[in-house]
């Protein structure tokens, strides 16, 4: 798993962190404000991206989960249980996939900003 993405097990919740300040999430996240004035992509504009993404193609991931955006972070979390602990893999895995190929991104925010509910 790439070093700016990070799964975590608690007591009571499993957590995808991903850490946006990392150098090549931070630079992907400037050419998508660079494509969508809108898309400052803070924690909360990782989350409205997300949310948008997932509702998209995999909605099964929003079913129980919560989030805690903040500016430098995103971290997704649900309760935990085997069947959630495979809903974090699965997400990180997709935040991976979408870093490792931001033409993805690019493409997301260039035909769908004006869908996503940016913050």
């Amino acid at each position: 798993m790439a070093d700016y993405v990070k799964v975590f097990n608690l007591e009571n919740s499993i957590e995808v962190c991903f850490y946006i300040d990392h150098s090549k999430p931070f630079a992907i996240g400037e050419k998508m404000n660079e494509i969508c004035e809108e898309a400052y992509m803070n924690g909360y504009n990782w989350e409205a991206l997300f949310n948008y993404y997932l509702k998209m193609n995999a909605p099964e991931l929003l079913v129980g989960f919560g989030s805690d955006p903040e500016a430098n972070m995103y971290v997704a979390y649900y309760e935990l249980s085997p069947e959630n602990e495979k809903k974090v893999k699965k997400f990180a895995e997709i935040i991976t996939h979408l870093v490792e190929n931001e033409e993805e991104l690019y493409s997301l925010v260039r035909d769908h900003s004006d869908e996503i509910e940016w913050d």
